[in-house]
């Protein structure tokens, strides 16, 4: 996993609409990205709707946010529009990027072992550099826990 001080892996994903978003699109300005396992599952649906109700607050404090997990274009579409979420979601359909920030690794259920996207958020400066490393996420609280950091 990426650490504090390490340039952000420069990426280009489409979003939910199908139009293409860049890193790069988002210099000068803070830019949270936060990595999901799954499209509209409980925790991710509890995450991404934490971070809609704090949008407000990461707008006044200049701040974009941008999910991506591994969901096609139409599943990240339909998430977004049955919980209005304010924020663009990219399909990193590869894995390309999920694998480039270290967002992608061994992970643990129910006694079964496998590999999958391990819920984490990168908030990355004006200049691409990684300020801030969340890799032990509180799906209740995450919108609130960032903002408390900015």
């Amino acid at each position: 996993m990426l650490k504090v001080g390490d340039k952000a892996p420069q990426f280009s994903l489409l979003d939910q609409h199908g139009e293409e978003a860049c890193l790069a699109d988002f210099a000068g300005r803070r830019v949270l990205v936060w990595f999901y396992p799954k499209a509209s599952t409980p925790g991710c649906t509890t995450q991404g709707c934490n971070l809609r109700d704090n949008h407000g607050a990461f707008t006044d404090q200049d701040v974009e946010i941008i999910g991506i997990s591994m969901d096609t274009v139409k599943r990240q579409n339909n998430f977004a529009t049955k919980q209005k979420f304010p924020y663009r979601l990219l399909a990193d359909e590869t894995g390309e990027v999920t694998k480039a920030f270290g967002a992608y690794g061994p992970k643990k259920f129910m006694g079964r072992s496998y590999e999958g996207i391990l819920r984490s958020s990168f908030l990355i400066d004006g200049e691409g550099v990684i300020e801030r490393v969340y890799d032990k996420v509180k799906t209740k609280t995450h919108g609130a826990d960032v903002l408390a950091d900015l």
